[in-house]
């Protein structure tokens, strides 16, 4: 029998003073009790109780035994709250842009939420900085070269991006041979970044950089790639964006010499004391996987 619950129910004997009230505080019956102080003598092998028709009366050896007893129930209630405090529960909520939501935290959620799953997750999506206090966000994940200040910022991996366009557009307008071409086309640029210039580091790692102009900007990302798909323009996009267009032949990677900035992914949070529940295994998860997302 399991000795844990055998000193649980000598303990409930011995502060409520008979069999029948321990029984009913436990929710156990009146043999199972008597079972289970039987089990508790035979291992403390001694007599703990004196049982008469009237009263039940500790005996010496029960004494020692309940001071040890007493002991053993609170250590078990200690682990088992520790063990609890270990499983993330509660409500997370996460602020995200529509492509980070898309490409970089819905691979991860299901096998997360599958492994924790007392842990619910709810998710914003807001293309632009948000107010973690105000709007009671717990992490905001963001591709940028400028975290907001004022927040934590944990390094989650790197985003690449790829310079494209159709070969429609290409066949209209011509293939750009070299970074001030760009300066020529209509570029579809995110809008979200400050200045219309694209960044770029060339073949002895210098950055070089293009003034660039079109007639498309947006904030999603999504939305530049199809425009790209539609023969719009030259876009300069994530590349799991564009990865499929790329391997059906409908999109054509540009400037292969040049390698487009690669920003980072952070998670954004205000305290590396008070986390809640489940934060740094997110966020953990992420990091594990941005670099497969990405590449």
């Amino acid at each position: 029998m399991d000795r844990v619950m055998a000193a649980t129910v000598f303990n409930h004997i011995c502060d409520l003073g008979s069999l029948s009230a321990a029984a009913r505080a436990l929710g156990l019956s009146r043999p199972m009790v008597s079972r289970y102080l039987d089990e508790m003598e035979k291992w403390a092998g001694a007599r703990l109780i004196h049982r008469s028709s009237r009263r039940l009366t500790i005996t010496p050896a029960g004494e020692e035994a309940l001071v040890k007893t007493r002991s053993l129930a609170q250590l078990s209630l200690d682990i088992a709250a520790a063990s609890a405090a270990q499983i993330p529960s509660g409500t997370l909520r996460v602020a995200c842009a529509h492509y980070t939501a898309m490409h970089i935290l819905a691979p991860v959620l299901p096998t997360f939420l599958a492994r924790y799953p007392q842990l619910r997750i709810e998710v914003e999506i807001n293309n632009q900085p948000v107010s973690l206090v105000g709007e009671r966000i717990d992490v905001a994940i963001r591709i940028t070269d400028t975290p907001e200040p004022g927040t934590i910022a944990r390094r989650l991996g790197d985003c690449e991006s790829v310079l494209c366009a159709s070969v429609d557009y290409l066949h209209q307008h011509g293939t750009p041979e070299t970074l001030d071409d760009l300066t020529q086309h209509n570029c579809l640029y995110y809008s979200g970044f400050a200045g219309k210039s694209w960044h770029f580091l060339d073949v002895q790692g210098q950055t070089v950089s293009v003034a660039i102009k079109g007639n498309l900007s947006a904030g999603i990302s999504s939305l530049l790639c199809e425009s790209a798909l539609a023969g719009m323009g030259i876009a300069l996009v994530p590349e799991p964006e564009a990865r499929e267009g790329l391997a059906q032949g409908k999109l054509v990677r540009l400037l292969p010499e040049l390698q487009p900035k690669r920003l980072p992914i952070y998670g954004l949070y205000l305290s590396r004391e008070h986390q809640p529940a489940g934060l740094r295994l997110l966020l953990d998860a992420i990091s594990e996987t941005t670099r497969e997302l990405c590449h």
